[in-house]
């Protein structure tokens, strides 16, 4: 399995209309983004890894991630199994911890002990009549003993809500060899005020979660910063502007140590698929 290049990180992949979805994962493939991601916070997930691999005949489908709470992991490596020999080795299983409020909303006080939780999940999967390659997964990381476990136990890492400087410092942590796949959010516009306004309202929900406020705040941010979500904040997560502005903060992942950038575009409608800005990004950066 080959991960290079740019892919998108959609929630409209994963939650909006499902024949829009698939008939979207067709074009994508066909513009040639190396992979596309899609979340996990409740719901068949597999069953959307099933539906985009049927849609598409050479992307990677990869879970940004599979919430380890929600899934046994007997039955995740076999319907791993059944999807690779259904559709070939294009699925990579990204697997995550999530985050204590959404896991404690349901069962208050599951969440608990995420790196010994990681691990068991990885014992699971190893220890089932059908293991999941360590090749074709990896794990959501931020600090550094995930780092140190997905470069042990995975193929790599994928961090989310970070910046080309979390790609360096993680890089540093990786080694060389682990795969280091980094989302990175876009907005294409080039008015400061619109970027802005939907900027900080689509970041104030994840600012409110722990591991990424906590994250920020090793990696220089103030509290400020994060509590007022500042200027200074929304420009380093979030790559506002033309496609230009989004090409170099790609490269910028690159020079840090990024093998692969999976890319997310917001719009004003969360729930849009923002099919015409995923074209100009594919004509510019593909």
């Amino acid at each position: 399995m080959e991960l290079s290049g740019v892919g998108l990180w959609s929630s409209q992949l994963r939650y909006g209309n499902p024949a829009e979805a698939a008939d979207a994962a067709a074009e994508l493939d066909e513009l040639g983004f190396t992979a596309l991601w899609i979340p996990d916070v409740g719901g068949p997930v597999l069953d959307s890894v099933d539906h985009l691999l049927s849609a598409t005949n050479r992307t990677v489908i990869a879970t940004g991630i599979l919430n380890l709470w929600m899934h046994e992991p007997s039955e995740v490596a076999a319907r791993y199994a059944t999807l690779t020999e259904t559709h070939g080795e294009r699925f990579l299983l990204g697997i995550g911890v999530s985050h204590a409020p959404l896991v404690d909303s349901a069962e208050p006080g599951r969440y608990r002990k995420p790196l010994a939780a990681t691990k068991a999940f990885l014992d699971g999967i190893d220890s089932a009549p059908q293991p999941v390659p360590a090749a074709n997964r990896v794990l959501a990381a931020l600090g550094p003993k995930m780092l140190q476990l997905a470069a042990s136990r995975a193929r790599g890492a994928h961090p989310y809500l970070t910046t080309p400087e979390h790609t360096r410092s993680a890089r540093e942590v990786l080694g060389d060899g682990p795969l280091l796949l980094p989302e990175q959010t876009v907005l294409l516009t080039e008015d400061r005020e619109q970027a802005r306004a939907i900027g900080s309202n689509w970041l104030r929900s994840y600012l409110a979660l722990p591991n990424y406020a906590n994250n920020l705040l090793r990696s220089g941010f103030t509290q400020d910063d994060v509590n007022s979500v500042s200027d200074r904040l929304l420009d380093a997560i979030i790559a506002w502007g033309d496609e230009e502005a989004v090409r170099r903060r790609i490269e910028e992942h690159r020079a840090a140590g990024a093998d692969h950038v999976c890319v997310q575009v917001i719009t004003a409608d969360p729930g849009e698929f923002p099919r015409e800005q995923w074209r100009r990004l594919a004509a510019a950066l593909l």
